[in-house]
């Protein structure tokens, strides 16, 4: 299972690299027209728009990837395949359908079918659609059917399976949006730790997408609590000092708690592998801190070690709860990021924001050490960890003609006729073998490769370095 979540993990990948620019642009959009949202700036309006263009098809962007990332040789057919699965899926459960399936009105449609093109449809539907891809890839139907065989076949089996999915989802949706709707207004009486309660879920149902159920309840309207409306007074009722205290703790784990995990992950990645990492881990952490976008840390390191996620979980909930707790409260329109705190100075129910910045620092702290602990004292596989990633990244080949380093692996491994699959990770080209009598070490180490692991009899991982995507694009040619 672990090995499961750790692949899913590495599917993610692609897609998180786009999101930190995204919300980086979107961050500075926002500062520079906050008020309108690009209505009254046409620079702000051109970066919202592009980063929001990313940022807010995040769910497609997992849909693809992941039916790429996931499938058996990571070829396209599968993250069309995804796609297809995404766009049944939504379809079917948008209040418009939902409505037509019902015989009501649009407005009477339960709300928790507004909330359906989430990150985790999106990897729902790579995942149906990266299984449909490495079981249907192969197909072969009648003479008359014959156009439809093969990698044809794919995106036609995914649809059903997303049907399926759908009618599933169908029934269960609403019935798990609404128990944490209700859920969230039985916390709401019991004050600051009600506060930490409800961040403790919203961070650990967003790999779900249903932390927005609970940011319903507490952000706007749902119980009358409306905490960003009546901070920003928008909406009437708000009390000082109360005002304000389901969106106070956030602004410390987004400045500050998050950026310190991110330095603690790059801290505690392997020596030969902390360039690599460095790219993502800090662009996740400058969007934390300016814009308070937390995907792209947050998906970087929940499906590789979901125990830290829970960790990151608890810290959150601890978090708004001591400040719920004090004579502080900030808000936000955007997100917890140093964009809406700077801001909220001027709001009506803000008070002493200033506070935030030294318990921003004794957070940050906090997030290094419990991070560093947790990730070397249970080996987490967070990103420069994984299991497949291992001291090969200072390999060079001998020979920097791909085609030919690749013709000589196929060669030493028996020839294309004794090759089932092959794919790659960071550093090892992975091919499944059908007689492993037929490997010859000598050839392809000939190659110029670092070393060859067989974790079983069909299995066989010729370990390149970082060039590897361009000799398993060399190979797979071969394999045609």
């Amino acid at each position: 299972m672990m090995k499961y979540l750790q692949r899913l993990g590495k599917s993610l990948m692609l897609p998180v690299a786009a999101l930190p620019v995204a919300s980086i642009l979107m961050g500075i959009g926002y500062w520079i027209d906050h008020d309108g949202w690009g209505a009254n700036n046409v620079v702000a309006a051109f970066l919202l728009k592009g980063g929001g263009a990313i940022i807010d098809n995040m769910a497609i962007l997992f849909a693809i990837g992941v039916a790429v990332g996931m499938s058996d040789d990571n070829d396209g057919t599968a993250g069309l395949a995804g796609l297809v699965s995404w766009l049944v899926i939504t379809t079917l459960l948008s209040p418009g359908a939902v409505a037509m399936f019902k015989h009501i009105k649009v407005d009477a449609v339960a709300p928790a079918f507004s909330k359906t093109q989430t990150q985790f449809i999106g990897i729902l539907a790579g995942l149906i659609g990266a299984y449909a891809y490495n079981k249907f890839k192969g197909t072969k139907l009648p003479d008359f059917l014959g156009f439809f065989s093969g990698k044809r076949s794919v995106a036609i089996v995914t649809a059903g399976f997303s049907i399926i999915a759908a009618l599933i989802l169908f029934f269960i949706w609403p019935v798990i949006y609404g128990a944490l709707v209700a859920f969230g207004k039985a916390i709401i009486a019991t004050g600051s730790i009600g506060a930490g309660i409800y961040a403790f879920f919203n961070r650990l149902l967003i790999p779900f997408g249903l932390h927005h159920a609970l940011n319903s309840v507490f952000w706007f309207d749902i119980a009358d609590i409306n905490d960003i409306g009546k901070f920003w007074g928008t909406k009437a009722g708000g009390v000082f000092g109360q005002t304000g205290m389901y969106m106070t703790g956030f602004f410390p784990v987004m400045m500050f708690g998050l950026p310190a995990a991110a330095l603690a992950m790059y801290h505690t990645a392997k020596d030969n592998k902390k360039k690599i990492v460095y790219g993502l881990l800090m662009a996740g952490a400058l969007s934390s801190f300016f814009t308070g976008i937390t995907e792209p840390l947050e998906f970087a390191f929940m499906f590789l070690a979901p125990g830290l996620y829970v960790v990151h979980a608890v810290l959150t909930g601890i978090s708004v709860a001591v400040c719920a707790a004090l004579p502080i409260r900030s808000g936000f329109n955007f997100s917890a990021g140093f964009v809406d705190w700077f801001l909220s100075f001027q709001a009506p129910m803000a008070r002493n924001p200033w506070l935030l910045i030294p318990i921003g620092l004794v957070v940050a702290i906090i997030y290094y050490v419990v991070f560093r602990f947790v990730i070397t004292k249970w080996n987490l596989k967070t990103p420069g960890r994984e299991d497949d990633l291992e001291d090969e990244f200072n390999v060079h080949l001998a020979n920097n003609d791909y085609t030919q380093v690749a013709e000589t692996i196929l060669k030493g491994v028996g020839g294309k006729g004794n090759v089932v699959s092959a794919d790659n990770c960071v550093t090892r080209l992975r091919l499944e073998i059908k007689d492993y009598t037929l490997i010859n070490e000598k050839v392809i180490k000939s190659a110029g490769i670092s070393g060859i692991i067989r974790p079983s009899k069909t299995s066989l991982q010729v370990i390149v370095g970082t060039q590897v995507q361009f000799v398993a694009d060399e190979f797979k040619k071969l394999l045609r």
